[in-house]
């Protein structure tokens, strides 16, 4: 083998070794795949990541040789990039991710009333469970992501330049249903040597994924968890959300109560209020039923329109009826102003076009 050939061969290897993203990993792991010489380099590129560096040639404190090297090395250090961005009246913000194989998810973020912002992130392309009253339902289940792709999408929405203070998994796909890179991202986002993200500050939305949650609770990680309940029925449930056939309201119930007994924090009810659906008083009384022994909030959201799905969002008077009747109850609840509707960005409306890649409509399963 000439000099060239040899030249090539290892240009080759190097490249083969290189990660997709320098996301999510170590600076250990960082050392390794770049060939760095010193251990420190590592630490310097990951804590450069951290601050949002977009290049290796804004990393200042490496030798210039060094940027160079590595910049023709990792062009690009990131796996994904933004195709679209769109704003709405209230502050939020919808990116449109392109991922390295051409698929696309959407992440938000949302502004509270004092500017502080909420990332909204997506753990899969697309979604398996079916919930008929979401358009991320629709699309079918195309993978999971992995933690990196699932990082990105922070450092993405941060590089619109405000402060994010709280991290939800309410975006696009199930979280119990690819829960590891899900912890595995949430453990980058919380080291506080780096982004530093409380863990009270971060929450776990599910369908109800019910050995999921059983999961969640071995990791003793402290995220918040929240939960799409939407009825208390479970005849309505097997209807409005198709998971309910493996995991039913009883079995939920039971793995959230070893939940609560084992993490020792409250957990939140997701309730999708729908027009005519699950806002007359025999809900409410299921619902009050359901919750008893557990200490829990729920969470009412009216539901946030989409055109090519049948339902209608309630009125006005009728959840001001349904609020009363949960008051005499005595149900805990809260009542939620859906941010980003204005440009399909509130919760159930993050849907995209699909690429040429098969989907999973079957029935759901633990990864």
């Amino acid at each position: 083998m000439d000099e060239n050939q040899q030249n090539i061969a290892e240009e080759s290897e190097s490249k083969r070794r290189l990660p997709l993203s320098l996301y999510g990993l170590s600076p250990r792991d960082i050392q390794e795949a770049l060939d760095l010489d010193r251990q420190y380099q590592g630490n310097q590129i990951w804590e450069w990541l951290v601050k949002g560096a977009t290049n290796f040639e804004q990393m200042s404190n490496l030798s210039k040789a060094e940027r160079e090297r590595l910049s023709k090395l990792m062009p690009s250090f990131m796996s994904s990039a933004i195709i679209s961005t769109q704003t709405d009246e209230t502050g939020a913000t919808k990116l449109a991710i392109k991922l390295f194989d051409g698929q696309v998810v959407e992440c938000v973020l949302l502004k509270d009333k004092d500017g502080r912002g909420t990332a909204c992130l997506s753990c899969q392309v697309g979604c398996a469970m079916g919930c008929t009253f979401c358009r991320t339902g629709t699309m079918g289940l195309v993978r999971n992501l992995a933690a990196e792709e699932i990082i990105e999408q922070f450092i993405h929405l941060r590089s619109l330049g405000d402060d994010i203070t709280h991290i939800v998994f309410m975006g696009m796909g199930e979280p119990m249903a690819n829960l590891g890179p899900v912890v595995k991202s949430i453990r980058y986002f919380h080291d506080p040597a780096g982004l530093d993200i409380g863990l009270r500050r971060i929450t776990i939305s599910t369908c109800g994924v019910a050995p999921g949650i059983l999961k969640l609770a071995e990791q003793k990680l402290g995220v918040r968890l929240a939960v799409s309940l939407v009825t208390a029925d479970n005849d309505q449930r097997d209807l409005l959300m198709p998971a309910n056939k493996a995991w039913p309201l009883e079995e939920l119930r039971k793995a959230l109560i070893r939940y609560q007994r084992i993490i020792g924090k409250r957990f939140t009810f997701e309730y999708c209020m729908i027009h005519g659906i699950n806002t007359d008083e025999a809900s409410a009384k299921k619902l009050a039923k359901y919750i008893r022994d557990m200490d829990v909030m729920v969470n009412l959201i009216p539901w946030n329109p989409a055109s090519e799905l049948p339902w209608e969002t309630p009125t006005m008077q009728e959840i001001n009826e349904f609020t009363t009747m949960l008051d005499h109850m005595r149900i805990p609840y809260t009542r939620r102003f859906s941010r980003g509707r204005g440009i399909n960005g509130a919760c159930g409306q993050l849907a995209v076009p699909l690429n040429n890649v098969g989907t999973d409509n079957d029935t759901p399963a633990m990864a």
